[in-house]
């Protein structure tokens, strides 16, 4: 931990003295190229504000997968605006007599910095992708088609019919009926959620052979449409 801790001082001590240093040189060739006042304080404040924000916009880009060509742009002006003031200044340029280009250059950086660093503020932010879990399809609800031998058969030895003088009277069997399945409760809702929506348009019940269709299902399932109905 006291390692750990001992490197992070040494790298912000170095970062304090690398910045002090930028700042004065930067403050001195402003100052040297007729920015005098407060006008040569603030223009290492701009271009190290540059640098950063033009820094930090760029990893920003480059975690998210996308190009990084504008901020890497103003990070390489910023950063040659400030290299360039610290060898200017290290007794290659007469401070006392600057050259009228460089004079052209230093007056004409606020509106360089303040067009770079409204790019960067106005740019969206694009936040870092994400995996996205595919989320599986139920596969839809089957139903049974009901078994012929699941059906009433009427008995094959009826009764015989009770004899009397009158006319013999014939009795006949019930007509078979198909076994009513159970739906779904999803299905039953939906069934009346339709068969409700059918009498408040027509006035009249809904068809169960209707809405069986509209349900898609199978022509045996009307019975049981028709008893949750």
């Amino acid at each position: 931990m006291r390692a750990q801790l001992a490197r992070v001082d040494a790298v912000i001590v170095q970062a304090v003295i690398a910045g002090a240093l930028s700042f004065s040189h930067l403050h001195d060739l402003a100052d040297a190229a007729g920015q005098g006042g407060w006008k040569a304080w603030a223009y290492p404040v701009s271009v190290d504000l540059l640098l950063v924000a033009a820094w930090r916009r760029m990893r920003e880009q480059q975690r998210a997968g996308r190009p990084a060509g504008g901020p890497r742009l103003w990070f390489l002006i910023a950063l040659a605006a400030s290299l360039g003031a610290n060898v200017a200044t290290a007794g290659l340029l007469d401070l006392d007599d600057v050259p009228a280009p460089l004079r052209i250059v230093v007056a004409g950086w606020p509106a360089v910095a303040f067009f770079g660093g409204t790019l960067l503020a106005h740019t969206p932010r694009i936040p870092a992708a994400t995996s996205v879990t595919p989320v599986a399809e139920t596969p839809p609800a089957t139903f049974a088609e009901p078994q012929p031998d699941a059906l009433s058969v009427p008995s094959a030895d009826p009764e015989p019919a009770p004899e009397s003088a009158a006319e013999p009277i014939t009795t006949l069997a019930p007509a078979p009926t198909a076994p009513t399945v159970s739906l779904p409760p999803a299905l039953v809702d939906r069934a009346r959620v339709l068969a409700e929506e059918h009498h408040a348009t027509t006035g009249r019940p809904a068809d169960p052979d209707a809405i069986r269709a509209r349900l898609g299902l199978p022509p045996s399932m009307t019975q049981s449409v028709a008893a949750h109905l």
